[in-house]
C-alpha cells in the first residue's frame, strides 16, 4: 500500500513538473518581457526588467486608435452569437440523433461525424461567402465558426443525452406536453452539465481562433484579438514588449474562464463519454 502511494506521489510530482515547464515558464517569460522596455524585451531573456514598464499595457490598448479594444468587441460578438447558435442547434440535433434509431439517422450521424475529420476548404468557402454577400462580415464569420464546431458539439450533446431516461419523455407525453414543450421544459434543463462544457470549450476555441478570421474576416475594422498580434510585428523591427503585453491581455480572460469552469468541463465530457 505504501509503495502504491509512493508511486502515485512520484507520478504527481512528474506531472506537476512537466506542467510547470510546458505552461508556467512560457507564461512567465511573456509576462516578464511584457514589462520591459523595447531594448530589453528584444533580448528575449527571462531576466527581470531594470524598470517595470506597466505603461506597456496602456500603450497596447491605445495603439493604432484602440484597435485592440475594437478587436475585443468583434471577438466577443462572434463568440457570443456562435456559442448561442451552437447550443440551440446542437442540443436539438443531439436529441434527435440519440432518440431515433432508424437507418436514415445513422447516415446523418455518419455525415456529421465526418466533419471532425475533413478539414475546411478555404477557397470554396470564400467563393460561397462572396456569392452570399457575407464575406468580410461578422455574420459570415459567425456562420463559419458555427459550421466548424457543429460536429464536436453534437457529439457531446448526443453522448450526454443517452444518460437521460426515456421514461421522463413518456411521462411528459402522458401529461399532455407536445414535443417542443417537452424538450424545452423537461429535457433541456437536464443538459446543464454538458451545456456548460459546450459553452466553455467553444468559447475558448472561437475566441482564440487565429486562422479562420485571417481568411474569412480580413480588414482592419474586422480585426479579432488574435490578429492584433500583427500590429507589433514588422519586417524590419518588432516591439516584443508590446507583443507580449498584447498576448497577456487577450489570454487572461479565457484563462480565468477556463480555470473557473474546469470541473464542469470535465464532468460534462466524462458523463457524455461514459453514459453515451
Amino acid at each position: 500500500m505504501k509503495r502504491k502511494k509512493r508511486k502515485l506521489l512520484i507520478c504527481d510530482i512528474i506531472g506537476l513538473t512537466v506542467a510547470f515547464l510546458v505552461f508556467i515558464i512560457p507564461f512567465l517569460f511573456m509576462l516578464i518581457n511584457s514589462l520591459k522596455d523595447r531594448r530589453e524585451a528584444n533580448k528575449l531573456s527571462l531576466s527581470l526588467p531594470e524598470v517595470f514598464q506597466w505603461s506597456n499595457y496602456g500603450d497596447v490598448l491605445t495603439h493604432n486608435n484602440g484597435i485592440v479594444l475594437t478587436a475585443f468587441k468583434n471577438s466577443l460578438i462572434i463568440t457570443f452569437f456562435s456559442v448561442a447558435i451552437l447550443i440551440v442547434i446542437c442540443a436539438l440535433a443531439g436529441y434527435v440523433l440519440q432518440r431515433r434509431k432508424d437507418r436514415g439517422m445513422g447516415v446523418v450521424n455518419a455525415l456529421i461525424m465526418t466533419g471532425l475529420m475533413v478539414p475546411p476548404a478555404i477557397l470554396p468557402t470564400i467563393s460561397l461567402m462572396q456569392a452570399l454577400h457575407v464575406y468580410k462580415t461578422l455574420f459570415g464569420m459567425i456562420m463559419v465558426e458555427v459550421a466548424l464546431q457543429i460536429p464536436f458539439t453534437i457529439m457531446l450533446y448526443r453522448g450526454f443525452m443517452g444518460s437521460i431516461p426515456v421514461e421522463l419523455e413518456e411521462a411528459g407525453y402522458i401529461d399532455g406536453c407536445n414535443r417542443f414543450r417537452m424538450f424545452t421544459t423537461i429535457i433541456f434543463p437536464l443538459l446543464r452539465p454538458v451545456t456548460a462544457t459546450v459553452i466553455i470549450l467553444n468559447a475558448v476555441t472561437i475566441f482564440n481562433d487565429f486562422t479562420n478570421p485571417l481568411y474569412f474576416l480580413p480588414g482592419a475594422q474586422n480585426s479579432t484579438v488574435q490578429l492584433t498580434l500583427y500590429n507589433f510585428m514588422g519586417q524590419f523591427s518588432s516591439s516584443y514588449n508590446l507583443l507580449f503585453a498584447d498576448v497577456i491581455v487577450i489570454t487572461i480572460p479565457m484563462l480565468i474562464l477556463f480555470i473557473i469552469f474546469n470541473k464542469q468541463i470535465v464532468a460534462g465530457m466524462v458523463a457524455g463519454a461514459v453514459k453515451g
